[in-house]
């Protein structure tokens, strides 16, 4: 049986640049996070990330161990939630490649709920699980990124807001604030070279999107939104965050780049 997360056959770009280029993804066991740790992997990056998920990260793991035996990642089991054991990981992956020159701030969860069930509690958890820790993070990285005058900083948004969808408002009112994060430090370390963009997905087919979300209904109002009449999938959504993390898009910087298929 054909996997239902695997990208169409592509001849994917190499980028010489990202060759050895230190690399941190939080969130990168499973679904958006995990193909862009393995996308890495198979640049020949060094690639460190972060998550909860033991078990899935194990996969994520043994696969970039499968296809780039040379360049198998480094794990950190945090809950992001923890800003004090988040930078201990940054710290401890710094130290590891001797700095990290690219962050992809991922890490997310799309859980629905209704704004009538919303709690000061679960308010705070949504910002707290979908924004804070992308602050923190760049905080923990730029330092030595402006000492090398070069770094990339890659923040994961979502097209959720804009289309106004309405079954999640904690986790679409975080990811507005992403765009606000990556305007504000592209500004602040421009000066230093140190680029900072969003990439925003569509409905990407992820093993939990197509096991908790998925309806036929759904995706059909999905594709008749999209100029591409087909899914969308992991694998092609990193090649973005490849792009944005070598040399090639160093000209890029406070931009928002929409991966979902043309839609509406």
């Amino acid at each position: 049986m054909a996997d239902p997360t695997a990208a169409p056959a592509a001849n994917y770009a190499q980028y010489p640049s990202l060759i050895d280029r230190t690399v941190l993804v939080t969130g990168g066991a499973d679904g958006i996070g995990s193909a862009v740790v393995e996308e890495f992997a198979k640049q020949g990056a060094q690639v460190a990330f972060i998550d909860i998920q033991a078990d899935k990260a194990a996969a994520t793991i043994k696969r970039c161990r499968d296809h780039s035996p040379r360049h198998i990642p480094v794990f950190y089991n945090v809950d992001l939630v923890d800003i004090a054991a988040l930078q201990a990981a940054i710290a401890d992956a710094q130290q590891q490649f001797g700095s990290l020159t690219v962050l992809v701030n991922n890490a997310a969860s799309d859980d629905r709920h209704t704004w009538e069930e919303m709690t000061p509690e679960y308010w705070d958890d949504r910002l707290n699980v979908n924004l804070r820790h992308f602050f923190f993070a760049i905080q923990s990285v730029a330092p030595q990124m402006i000492e090398r005058q070069n770094g990339s900083i890659v923040n994961i948004g979502s097209s959720s807001y804009m289309m106004q969808e309405d079954f999640f408002p904690g986790y679409a009112i975080a990811k507005s604030g992403v765009e606000g994060i990556t305007r504000t430090m592209a500004r602040t370390f421009g000066k230093d070279n140190v680029r900072v963009n969003t990439v925003l997905p569509g409905w990407v087919a992820t093993e939990r999107q197509l096991a908790k979300w998925w309806s036929p209904e759904g995706e059909e109002g999905t594709l008749n939104d999209q100029a591409i009449k087909r899914r969308i999938y992991a694998q092609e959504f990193a090649q973005m965050v490849l792009f944005l993390a070598a040399d090639d898009g160093a000209a890029c910087t406070a931009q928002q780049f929409l991966v979902d298929g043309g839609r509406r």
